[in-house]
């Protein structure tokens, strides 16, 4: 069963800069681990759930309220995903979740539906 941990969250100020950290296990081995998408999603309070960017076979994505400050990369040997987000708005207050496809998924973008695995989600919180 795979399972997602992340972590990075916090608080800072308008202009701040954090980075969020997925580590991935229970992958049975490395391919099918980078044939997974992978994905960062944020949900503030009473709003619906946004992706933010994700990690494919396509390549990256992202939405566009945070192209410019957002990058997400990962490590295969470490099993993380990772979001760097610089020029944090209080606008970027939300609980980010990763999320992770079943292996030899093609193509998923940020669409929700496509991604079976969820972490537990990181508490951000940019203040003014």
């Amino acid at each position: 069963q795979v399972q997602l941990v992340d972590s990075g969250g916090g608080e800072v100020q308008a202009g701040g800069s954090l980075r969020l950290s997925c580590v991935a296990s229970g992958y049975s081995t490395i391919p099918h681990y980078t044939s997974s998408c992978m994905a960062w999603f944020r949900q503030a309070p009473g709003k619906e759930r946004e992706g933010v960017s994700a990690i494919d076979d396509v390549g990256t994505s992202y939405a566009d309220s945070v192209k410019g400050r957002f990058t997400i990369s990962r490590s295969i040997a470490k099993r993380t995903l990772y979001l760097d987000m610089i020029n944090l708005t209080p606008e970027d207050t939300a609980v980010y979740y990763c999320a992770a496809s079943r292996a030899w998924t093609r193509a998923c973008g940020v669409s929700a539906l496509r991604y079976t695995y969820w972490g537990q989600g990181t508490q951000v919180t940019v203040s003014s």
